[in-house]
């Protein structure tokens, strides 16, 4: 998964102030929770807002016009996949713009070699949870540059609230991610927002592929990056 971040991160601040206030410090700043809303899509709203989605996510990748366009073509494909698959749900953040979305499915138990899909790269350690029906795989968080960069553990940060509310609305029992081990900002955002490795303190790559796994608790704590 990727954690993905605007060059032009979205804000929902007023445009002027009045005469002689300064602007508030980071302690003085209401909690994001009272600016952006969180809400699940179904199926029928993610086609509608295919376009929408896609524009949010291509304002993470940089570059120029082609590789805008190369990044908002692989997601959407990606993405028409997951929706797909049984369980899929997709949360997004609003205020009058959309400004982040958390998204993922289920993993099915059974026979992991048999399996297809990112599950296919799980580890030992979290397929139990998967044979129960309650390990849920984030697919990705896509958020805007603060997210990553102010308060991120606090449990109003716009990422946990993501990635609890799709856990809770799910049941689930764990929350899975797999992460390119080389993609060392992906893997410190993650940690920084409470997911924690799944094999002991280290980065641990898969047996079929160059993947690490990491892990999420419905409730879990503050972890340092």
């Amino acid at each position: 998964m990727t954690v993905h971040v605007p060059v032009r991160p979205a804000t929902t601040e007023p445009h002027g102030r009045p005469a002689g206030t300064r602007r508030p410090g980071p302690a003085q700043r209401s909690s994001p929770q009272a600016g952006e809303r969180l809400r699940p899509l179904t199926r029928r709203q993610i086609e509608d807002r295919f376009a929408e989605l896609g524009n949010l996510y291509a304002q993470t990748s940089g570059g120029g016009p082609r590789a805008w366009n190369a990044a908002r073509g692989a997601f959407l494909r990606r993405l028409a996949a997951d929706v797909r698959r049984p369980g899929f749900g997709l949360l997004i953040a609003e205020t009058t713009v959309l400004t982040g979305c958390a998204y993922g499915y289920p993993v099915p138990g059974g026979d992991p070699p048999g399996a297809r899909g990112p599950e296919r790269y799980l580890t030992g350690s979290v397929l139990p949870v998967a044979a129960s029906g309650r390990l849920f795989l984030v697919s990705g968080i896509v958020v805007p540059a603060r997210v990553r960069r102010e308060h991120h553990d606090r449990a109003w940060n716009l990422a946990r609230r993501l990635q609890a509310r799709l856990l809770a609305e799910h049941d689930a029992a764990l929350g899975v991610t797999l992460v390119d081990r080389a993609d060392g900002a992906t893997v410190r955002a993650l940690r920084s927002w409470g997911w924690r490795y799944a094999e002991g303190d280290t980065l641990q790559s898969s047996v079929l592929g160059p993947y690490g796994v990491l892990v999420l608790g419905p409730c879990a704590t503050p972890t340092p990056p």
